[in-house]
């Protein structure tokens, strides 16, 4: 008699069933389609990189230099350009509100540019600490939704945490927390927030912020999804068959008639080999690929992350800036796309460095003939440029690296965007100075180490694979070189 179920099962059911079955066919089976509860599961996890830019890019804000007024015109000159000297009875800050900057509140006014530059550069130390002893834990110890739950909750509790800090040394040390914890990389409400709180302490923009990512956490906890390509490389089938059947309950009837047949494939637990960063570093070909992929986002982290900290030596207004800032991230998520499909890896994201460098070098060119609109056009241009190399590069690491020691090669990844990004404040400090000059540094140096991805091989059309092993052998079927 037929079962009442057969209707409802794919063509996939009729095949050979001696015939091998891999997850990769299951999951390309089971999420054919694209419905609501795919959709709900992007909103969650892309939160979290929303908070998380947040928190990058936050600073530009709390930790401006606030403008000031003289109070005693036969001690202060009106056309000063700094304080620094001048009694605190002789001026004092535009509306009388001593709260409104870090630098303010805290008497930075005249410290040194380390000291000012020093909460930023805090939180990308905490970002870099955090990363390494992140990539220590075995791939296989949290998974992707535990990780990630506990990096957005604890980084969102430091972010509240921040507004009670009562001196400069207490802010340093949270800023450090907040980055230790932090998830990952979108930050357009930001300056919208920021704006309606111009006029309120900057601690303000610290709640704004931080309590809806702790609101996001919770959700995150209940209704995110742990990774099913994840589970089956732990052995845990039973499992990802039971989180595909949640993202796509259409599909139930043949995701219960093929995990017997993959529960019997299954290689048992102690047998599965496991990998760890180790990997990354005691194979050749790994190395190479990894340190070349560091150095290149090494440049790219000093321009996506140091140009919005630059953006406020162009006299232009902050709020609407950093928002112009935020939106040039958008035309990214559609560029991108286009390159990965017309052209191959390396020469898009050579190309993209190369523009997105000139452009850096030019704003600084035009910003010493005073032509602001216009350098603040090729601004926007390089940092369009560093975000597309970001996406490019999060693309090209999936392919150069199997699924084993993936996670942990996008750690590195992260791990060299964030040195980049530390050394942003100190570059950018230097635009107090010699305007704009920090724009030439960043331009200079996504170019410059974006010439070693011509050392990387070719991935464009290549396999996804799971171990190192898998991964060797594709690379000789496809002829890349093993020091490659």
């Amino acid at each position: 008699m037929t079962s009442s179920s057969a209707p409802l099962l794919t063509h996939l059911e009729a095949e050979d069933t001696s015939s091998p079955l891999t997850f990769d066919t299951i999951v390309e089976q089971s999420l054919s389609g694209f419905g609501l509860r795919q959709i709900l599961q992007i909103v969650f996890i892309g939160l979290a990189f929303t908070f998380d830019s947040m928190q990058i890019f936050i600073t530009v804000f709390t930790d401006a230099y606030p403008t000031w007024h003289c109070l005693d015109h036969t001690i202060c000159n009106p056309t000063a350009t700094t304080m620094c000297g001048l009694p605190r009875s002789a001026w004092d800050w535009d509306n009388g509100f001593k709260g409104k900057s870090v630098i303010s509140e805290f008497d930075l006014e005249c410290s040194s540019s380390f000291l000012r530059g020093l909460p930023t550069s805090a939180f990308y130390m905490g970002s870099i600490v955090g990363g390494v002893l992140l990539s220590t834990i075995p791939d296989g110890f949290l998974g992707r939704k535990q990780l990630l739950f506990l990096s957005t909750s604890t980084m969102s509790v430091t972010g509240i945490s921040i507004f009670f800090s009562s001196n400069i040394w207490s802010y340093v040390f949270l800023k450090f927390l907040v980055g230790f914890a932090r998830s990952q990389t979108w930050f357009m409400s930001l300056s919208g927030i920021a704006y309606l709180a111009r006029h309120a302490s900057w601690r303000v923009l610290y709640l704004c912020t931080s309590v809806p990512a702790a609101v996001h956490s919770i959700f995150l906890c209940f209704f995110a999804l742990e990774s099913p390509r994840w589970l089956h490389l732990q052995g845990m089938n039973q499992e990802a068959i039971k989180v595909l059947k949640r993202i796509s309950p259409e599909t139930r009837a043949y995701l219960e008639s093929v995990s017997s047949r993959l529960h019997q494939q299954q290689q048992p637990l102690e047998q599965a080999p496991r990998y760890t960063i180790k990997d990354l570093f005691i194979r050749n070909w790994a190395f190479r690929r990894i340190i070349l992929v560091m150095i290149i986002m090494f440049g790219l982290g000093m321009s996506y992350y140091g140009v919005p900290l630059a953006v406020r030596d162009i006299k232009l207004n902050i709020y609407l800036s950093e928002a112009l800032n935020a939106m040039v991230e958008l035309p990214s998520f559609v560029i991108t796309p286009i390159l990965l499909e017309s052209f191959n890896r390396r020469s898009s994201v050579l190309v993209n460095a190369l523009v997105g460098g000139a452009s850096g070098v030019l704003c600084f060119v035009l910003s010493l003939f005073g032509r602001t609109k216009i350098a603040f056009a090729l601004e926007l241009v390089s940092f369009l440029c560093a975000r597309i190399g970001f996406n490019l590069m999060a693309v090209y690491i999936v392919e150069l690296f199997p699924t084993c020691v993936r996670n942990c090669a996008m750690t590195m990844l992260r791990q060299a965007l964030v040195v980049g990004g530390a050394c942003c404040p100190i570059i950018a400090s230097i635009g107090r100075n010699v305007p704009s000059l920090s724009f030439a540094v960043f331009g200079f140096a996504m170019s410059g180490f974006g010439l070693f991805v011509l050392l990387l091989p070719e991935t464009k059309g290549s396999s996804l694979c799971d171990t190192m092993e898998a991964q060797e052998q594709s690379d000789h079927a496809l002829k890349i070189s093993p020091s490659c």
